[in-house]
């Protein structure tokens, strides 16, 4: 039997449905919401049935925990890392450096999390993330800093995850430039905001 043409094939291996999903759900929740989002047009842009869509998550909160519950889990691992190494310099520096990795890996998850972290809260997966964006801000920033120290420690951080996933709205994807620059630039420009911030202590 002649193997079928490419026009006929199927546009996505059924083996792999369940990863096909995740990653349309993530774009969707991304580009209109997780409100916004409903199961049959995640199924209709995967190009699956909505009961195929429901044979691998039982419903749209299990599909958000599957999408951004890795990226969440590694930012979880990532501040783990940094209060073991303790409070130094050269701690802080290489956390910057990291965080930095995981928001180029992850956009379509922090843009997610980030912006709808408040209107979604309740959700098992995106409290999980809220507490960790606290953890954040107290591993980097205590309670004790000054005002000035807060500012910096919101403009570097919070800064950089908005630059990176501003494109998805606003920009070409490639606008800011090839990742290696964008890298370098935000690590050079976070470490420059916070080498005025006070270590935290235990």
């Amino acid at each position: 039997m002649p193997a079928p043409d490419a026009e006929s094939a199927p546009a996505h291996p059924r083996s792999n449905a369940s990863d096909d999903l995740r990653q349309i759900a993530l774009e969707q929740f991304a580009a209109v919401g997780f409100a916004g989002a409903s199961l049959q047009q995640i199924a209709d842009e995967a190009g699956y049935s909505k009961s195929s869509v429901l044979y691998h998550y039982a419903n749209k909160e299990a599909l958000l925990e599957a999408a951004i519950g890795p990226a969440i889990d590694r930012l979880g691992a990532l501040l783990q890392r940094y209060t073991e190494r303790g409070p130094t310099v050269e701690a802080r520096t290489l956390f910057v450096e990291e965080f930095i990795d995981f928001l180029l890996e992850h956009r379509l998850e922090v843009y997610t999390f980030v912006n709808q972290g408040h209107s979604l809260s309740g959700i098992p997966v995106i409290d999980r993330a809220n507490e960790f964006i606290v953890t954040l801000s107290h591993t980097v920033c205590n309670d004790n800093a000054s005002t000035e120290d807060k500012m910096r420690f919101g403009m570097a951080l919070g800064g950089a995850a908005y630059s990176l996933v501003a494109g998805m709205s606003f920009l070409d994807a490639d606008s800011l430039g090839p990742v290696d620059e964008v890298r370098a630039a935000l690590i050079r420009l976070i470490g420059e905001l916070l080498a005025p911030v006070t270590i935290p202590t235990a």
